[in-house]
């Protein structure tokens, strides 16, 4: 895959940065002054921003850095069974349309975590699972999936929970279970263009304290990102700041003190720490 050409993020502290595989330099040298985050720049104007290697700034290197979530998500939509063989792998039929579900913005938490696993009389068996993330940039409805990059600011890797053992229960109980606090993991950039064929060959992989739990590429999807983009835009009106997280392609059990690990190729790699609360 190819066809990158910024990565828009945000430190803890706040500060808006864009770069690229050689580092990061502040937002601001690029002559962006709209909205202080990464979605701003991308929402107002930020295709036209300015390689990022003739900026008047230098660069610092990604792992100096403390990420925060690059911009603050709006409506956070989940994709169940999203690929054949995890849904195969759950014993469950391959749905005839999006298996959507809804998050809350408390799910949130910032790339190296904590995702904090609930005390275990509430839930004994939680999973991790990386995902491709969609960003939507533009308001939109009724779109037509030719429409995808022209509403879509960019892809961004994510990390989401499960508790396994209350969804089990119930399969009404999947709000519940998907809902807990620091339950998705977002960053630790928005990478654009949203090019289509940026996602040719793209494989997703979910990996916990170093093992490959599970691995997939997006051309096994059930529903590609822009069906995902075009079926969603035709229930409501998605808005800049809305995610879609396309689905994983298998989750892995996780406990106190592991760490998570999503890699989305040519997007990103994506880490958070477990604890387990009182």
């Amino acid at each position: 895959m190819s066809g990158e050409t910024h990565r828009l993020a945000r430190t803890v502290e706040g500060r808006p940065l864009v770069g690229d595989e050689g580092g990061f330099a502040p937002l601001s040298a690029t002559g962006y002054r709209g909205t202080n985050d990464a979605l701003g720049a991308l929402v107002e104007g930020g295709h036209g921003l300015p390689p990022v290697e003739e900026l008047p700034a230098s660069r610092t290197p990604a792992e100096h850095l403390r990420f925060e979530t690059p911009f603050d998500p709006g409506k956070l939509w989940g994709i169940g069974l999203n690929y054949a063989d995890h849904a195969g792998d759950l014993d469950e039929e391959r749905p005839e349309e999006p298996a959507s579900f809804m998050k809350p913005h408390t799910t949130l938490t910032a790339p190296g975590g904590p995702i904090r696993l609930p005390p275990v009389e509430e839930s004994a068996r939680v999973t991790a699972e990386a995902e491709l993330g969609v960003v939507i940039g533009r308001t939109c409805k009724d779109v037509t999936e030719a429409d995808f990059a022209d509403v879509v600011a960019g892809f961004v890797p994510i990390i989401d929970m499960t508790a396994e053992d209350v969804l089990q229960r119930n399969p009404r109980f999947l709000t519940r279970a998907k809902s807990y606090d620091s339950f998705l993991v977002v960053g630790p950039w928005v990478s654009c263009p949203a090019d289509p064929a940026r996602l040719d060959d793209v494989t997703v992989r979910t990996v916990v304290n170093d093992e490959v739990i599970a691995e997939n590429t997006l051309e096994h999807m059930l529903f590609s990102p822009p069906e995902l983009v075009a079926f969603h835009s035709s229930v409501m009106t998605l808005e800049p700041g809305d995610v879609i997280s396309t689905g994983t392609p298998g989750a892995g059990v996780i406990e106190d003190g592991d760490r998570v690990r999503a890699e989305v190729d040519g997007i990103g790699t994506l880490t958070a720490d477990v604890v387990r609360t009182d």
